[in-house]
């Protein structure tokens, strides 16, 4: 049985937020020098975090498991073909580490969405309400 997706009235924002979400990841995928986090390994974590964002996001306001696994098949493969767009520049480094880490993202946000956790959206426009 599939919940339902809550009904959210500001759908146009929470999308354009998300499609600007998936922007800024290629922007900082190609970018020569991005901000990192100072510790060993600390772009795997950095692609764990971004892309489990991005499906969490996603995920919450697409509730049906097939257009779950569409946008996730969709984001696995963005990780995929920025690490060979990386692997074409003078600054950056092709590595199939980060398209796994990539995936575990994927795969760690829509194990956090909903309806295993609230859904954040429809809570903030509770709140405003």
């Amino acid at each position: 049985m599939t919940a339902e997706a809550p009904l959210l009235r500001w759908s146009p924002l929470w999308l354009a937020t998300g499609w600007l979400l998936v922007s800024s990841i290629v922007y900082l995928s190609l970018v020569p020098a991005p901000p990192s986090i100072d510790l060993p390994e600390g772009d795997k974590l950095e692609h764990v975090l971004a892309y489990a964002v991005l499906m969490f996001w996603f995920a919450q306001m697409y509730y049906r498991t097939r257009s779950r696994l569409l946008f996730a098949i969709g984001f696995v493969l963005l990780g995929v073909a920025l690490e060979f767009l990386q692997g074409l520049t003078e600054t950056r480094q092709f590595e199939i580490a980060d398209m796994i880490a990539d995936a575990a993202g994927v795969m760690l946000g829509w194990m956090i969405a909903p309806p295993r956790t609230g859904n954040v959206l429809w809570g903030f426009e509770s709140l405003i309400r």
